[in-house]
């Protein structure tokens, strides 16, 4: 498989896209390092050539920033993984705009209330950064918790996000 690699600038830093040949987003975040883009993906997953061009996730990015919060939503999003992290992705992307969850209403939103700790590393494990956005995602008592790009950057997309 040939993916198209294609950085960004934004107001939260560099932002990487790997997008397979059909435009979906195989994974993507807050660097200038192709590599720590490739590394979000399990070795077996990743494409066999990476060339460097323009993607339309970028064009929704863009518009993401340009207060169009839900441009995200259309763009199409592939992502192996288990069945539990599949409902969890696919859950991840029904979150709101500015209506963030904490864990444990993440975890009854993939329709696995008694799994928190699941909920949690689905959203460790997301690849597709953004597109997914695991972002919005907090600790019960309401502060960041991890996030793969630095927690600055979730501070400032759940600010955007909530204005």
């Amino acid at each position: 498989m040939t993916a198209t690699l294609q950085t960004i600038d934004t107001p939260d830093g560099a932002f990487t896209l790997l997008a397979a040949e059909d435009g979906a987003v195989l994974a993507s975040g807050w660097t200038a390092d192709p590599s720590a883009v490739l590394a979000r993906l399990a070795p077996a997953h990743r494409p066999t050539d990476v060339v460097t061009g323009q993607t339309e996730a970028a064009d929704a990015v863009a518009a993401y920033y340009e207060g169009e919060l839900d441009a995200i939503e259309a763009v199409a999003v592939r992502q192996p993984g288990t069945a539990l992290q599949g409902d969890g992705w696919r859950a991840l992307r029904r979150v709101r705009p500015g209506q963030p969850l904490t864990y444990t209403e993440f975890a009854a939103a993939m329709g696995r209330p008694a799994a928190v700790r699941a909920a949690a590393s689905v959203c460790a494990r997301n690849a597709a950064a953004l597109f997914v956005p695991c972002h919005r995602v907090l600790r019960s008592d309401g502060s960041m918790g991890g996030f793969a790009w630095g927690t600055a950057v979730k501070e400032r997309l759940l600010a955007r996000e909530s204005a």
